[in-house]
């Protein structure tokens, strides 16, 4: 391959951090952006330093960083310090986010008697933890960047075609697509045009949130699993590996004329109609 086409997904030189990045699908996203050769900030409430210890071993430029996307305070702490360490930020990825049992419908609980701190919670989680907070308090540094940078939110095959039995989730990551543009136009138009902000749109992985719904206690598809399958054309669930490409493209250079769009990574399900 010609050496300009790869320097052009070349991340050396360049800050990330990753909210949620201690997650099933963040630490994959936090590897693939570091073996493009980013100093990379993996951000979560728990298991960060083990996080990034990992990736050292593997010969990577990682550091953990304690955050709680809930609490502004406490975001705005994990910013001071990473800007402090590395000094200026080149991309965030908006990766923390999941459901609640207690906000997802069953035999046992209707949508009507779907608890409202339950529903609260989830949609805090996947809007404001996941997407508008971080942007706020890393976007304020990011905005002063010469050279730009990438804002990535992940969003969900929620946001395009509404599942049962998750109304919270569903409702909330619509919201987050809805935001990435907004925020893609606000800031191209009011504070740094080369400051990009995009979405990625995982299809079905499989995720500690998920498993539940999705197989059963013996490791076999549940009925929703099958069904997903089933409506999936590449006929599997995503590896978490298989985010990794589409986030290095959107936090390159590769990418630089590329704002506000959601980018599905799921194997075919949004475009099957079923027939």
């Amino acid at each position: 391959m010609d050496k300009k086409c790869v320097e052009l997904f070349n991340l050396d030189g360049m800050n990330a951090v990753v909210t949620g990045g201690a997650g099933i699908l963040g630490m994959s996203i936090c590897r693939g952006l570091a073996l493009a050769g980013a100093n990379v900030a993996i951000a979560d409430l728990k298991n960060f330093k083990e996080a990034a210890e990992q990736l050292k071993s593997e010969g990577l430029k990682a550091e953990g960083f304690f955050i709680d996307v809930l609490n502004k305070d406490k975001i705005i702490e994990c910013g001071n310090q990473i800007i402090e360490k590395y000094k200026r930020l080149d991309i965030l990825v908006n990766c923390a986010g999941g459901n609640l049992k207690e906000a997802t419908t069953s035999s046992e609980l209707s949508f009507f008697d779907l608890p409202l701190d339950a529903l609260e919670k989830v949609v805090a989680l996947n809007l404001f933890g996941g997407a508008i907070l971080p942007s706020q308090v890393f976007g304020r540094h990011m905005v002063h960047n010469e050279h730009g940078g990438s804002i990535i939110n992940i969003a969900s095959m929620n946001a395009f075609r509404p599942l049962t039995r998750i109304p919270g989730y569903s409702a909330a990551k619509a919201a987050v697509c809805n935001f990435t543009q907004w925020l893609a136009t606000h800031f191209a138009l009011e504070y740094n045009k080369k400051l990009r902000v995009n979405a990625i749109a995982p299809g079905f992985f499989l995720t500690q949130q998920n498993r539940y719904l999705l197989l059963d206690e013996n490791n076999n598809l549940t009925p929703r699993g099958q069904s997903i399958i089933q409506h999936t054309p590449m006929g599997r669930f995503g590896e978490p590996d298989e985010l990794i490409g589409t986030c290095v493209w959107l936090a390159s250079r590769a990418s630089n004329f590329v704002t506000g769009i959601v980018v599905p990574v799921d194997g075919g399900f949004n475009a099957y109609s079923g027939v």
